[in-house]
């Protein structure tokens, strides 16, 4: 949410699952600037899609500690400032030249694009690409998201277009159970502003009691729960690298309408696509703080490959 990612010039970001199409356009890049970013792990795609410790481009690294410096990726100009001290610098100088990579730059953009339009299809009677066009068509650009750590967060982070800085909170530690302690300080500092935290079933029970602080506070968030009943992440691991060997990942979970309405709160359960948009519809008018608990096939693993294909290597 740090960049416009309708702005012609966004070409996506470097988190968990890149674009393959972006991973290939920084590998071939000639330059690289930095901004107030480590490029530790989870971005660096673990370290491979940039040279270490000297990577194949110019590097322009700006930081604002001077320790983290050289300390994994040797700059060619390190610049130890804060990321808004520099951008504010930075936007004072006037360019020495039109730009000449504006074809580039568009092919990027709609690459992004491209992969950031949600899926219609998949298994079971519950799609998530449709609920996310939904949400998309559904929700202002102030709304804030906030989430945990998950599979289920990948609908989120890959087909929500962000369009304003400060609409989202999530870990940068994959700490589960992160997202509804997020929206509800999220309500409470900004009530006028519509907050949907993304949560996966194991990932909610973490911290799901923290629902009643909404109650209590009157923050009417709305918490869209992702119920598959596993641990989806660590079943994809499971089936990816010990195929068929399933080792506590699969969960019991309550009645999470019943959770919601137990708390003082407003409940629903969407058990097909359509029935999503009139759920988030009731939530959203009950004034009050709203679990929808969205039944999802576990098959639904990823956007791109379900749980049998993983498991089978496919």
């Amino acid at each position: 949410m740090l960049f416009d990612h309708l702005h012609p010039s966004y070409a996506g970001d470097v988190g968990i699952g890149i674009n393959p199409a972006l991973a290939e356009e920084i590998k071939k890049s000639d330059l690289l600037i930095l901004i107030g970013a480590r490029m530790s792990e989870m971005p660096s795609s673990r370290y491979t899609l940039i040279d270490v410790p000297y990577p194949a481009q110019k590097l322009v690294h700006v930081y604002p500690d001077p320790d983290e410096l050289g300390r994994v990726y040797r700059a060619d100009l390190p610049i130890c400032a804060a990321p808004d001290a520099f951008c504010a610098a930075l936007a004072a100088l006037e360019p020495a030249a039109a730009p000449v990579w504006a074809e580039r730059t568009a092919r990027m953009h709609d690459s992004y694009l491209a992969w950031s339009t949600p899926p219609k299809t998949g298994p079971g009677d519950v799609r998530m690409g449709p609920i996310m066009e939904w949400i998309e068509a559904n929700t202002a650009p102030d709304a804030i998201f906030t989430n945990g750590a998950g599979n289920y967060a990948t609908w989120v982070h890959r087909y929500h277009r962000f369009r304003q800085f400060n609409t989202q909170a999530a870990p940068t530690s994959g700490s589960m159970g992160y997202g509804l302690p997020a929206a509800v300080a999220a309500k409470k500092l900004f009530p006028e502003r519509e907050v949907i935290c993304f949560a996966g079933d194991g990932c909610f029970m973490m911290h799901g009691q923290e629902f009643i602080t909404a109650v209590r506070y009157g923050l009417p968030l709305i918490t869209v729960l992702v119920n598959n009943g596993i641990y989806g992440t660590i079943r994809m691991h499971q089936e990816r690298d010990y195929p068929g060997r399933v080792s506590g990942t699969d969960l019991v979970n309550p009645d999470f309408v019943a959770f919601a309405e137990a708390y003082g709160g407003h409940g629903e359960l969407v058990a097909r696509t359509e029935d999503f948009g009139p759920a988030f519809e009731r939530a959203r008018a009950s004034g009050k703080p709203a679990i929808i608990e969205v039944r999802l096939d576990p098959e639904a693993i990823t956007p791109a490959r379900t749980l049998s294909q993983i498991r089978s290597g496919t």
